[in-house]
């Protein structure tokens, strides 16, 4: 057991890539098989070995020009080196074991359109997935505040605003420019962007202030728009709910 504790001090001041190489070419006895089957080049892992042998003091292979033996040194460390990698290996395998269980309560807050509509089943798929998991849902279109709102995640379009926030992406929203064939055929259809400034949008706002102002892009070509239209609303599956009526 002091073996061990000797082996995981000096363990953790070698890189464990480095080790595992150690470990490969004491079992092919040979530098060049070793990197084959770690997929690296031989002056790779020639060279972690030798990182070894530097933080070690010691020669962990005895070199011939044609093949490796352990050394003395080595056939006394290795065997330890591994143990304490397989210790290690089965300690992240516990820990990955319990991360891919989720259990407990997630708080989370969607806008209302992506909450109705597209966020539904892969919350259902979740559950299933996972059923020791409780899940408390917020619909709202507003921007959250992590502790007054007591939220543990949020799905939003675009990138948070907030730099103390930690953001990914788990789906593209393309944008999609559309309008019904009837009010088409009543009001005309338009061939640049700039036509739609007499053409009626339908908006959603946040905090009162709608976006009305639409980009287009085309090459290194870019248009905006200042929209006008009677429809405006915070709630966006009530927007879409009028796009598609």
């Amino acid at each position: 057991r002091e073996n061990l504790l000797n082996i995981f001090k000096e363990f953790l001041k070698m890189s464990l890539d480095d080790l595992i190489v150690v470990l490969r070419v004491a079992e092919f006895r040979n530098i060049t098989a070793a990197a084959t089957s770690l997929d690296m080049r031989a002056a790779t892992a020639s060279a972690a070995v030798k990182r070894v042998e530097q933080e070690l003091g010691v020669e962990l292979f005895v070199r011939s020009t044609r093949r490796l033996r352990l050394s003395a040194a080595g056939e006394k460390y290795l065997p330890h080196c591994k143990q304490a990698i397989d210790l290690l290996s089965q300690a992240q395998q516990n820990l990955r074991s319990e991360v891919d269980s989720v259990t407990g309560e997630i708080r989370l807050s969607v806008s209302s359109d992506l909450g109705r509509n597209r966020v539904v089943p892969w919350i259902d798929e979740l559950m299933a997935t996972h059923p020791g998991l409780n899940l408390r849902v917020q619909i709202t279109d507003t921007n959250v505040d992590f502790y007054r709102d007591s939220v543990d995640m949020a799905l939003r379009y675009g990138a948070p605003s907030d730099t103390n926030l930690y953001g990914f992406k788990i789906c593209d929203v393309p944008r999609l420019l559309c309008a019904s064939p009837d009010y088409l055929s009543r009001h005309g259809r338009p061939i640049h962007p700039d036509d739609l400034e007499n053409h009626n949008g339908l908006f959603y706002q946040l905090q009162d202030i709608p976006f009305d102002l639409w980009t287009f892009k085309r090459g290194d070509e870019e248009y905006r728009v200042k929209m006008t239209g009677d429809r405006a609303s915070n709630d966006g599956d009530l927007v879409r709910r009028w796009c598609v009526a």
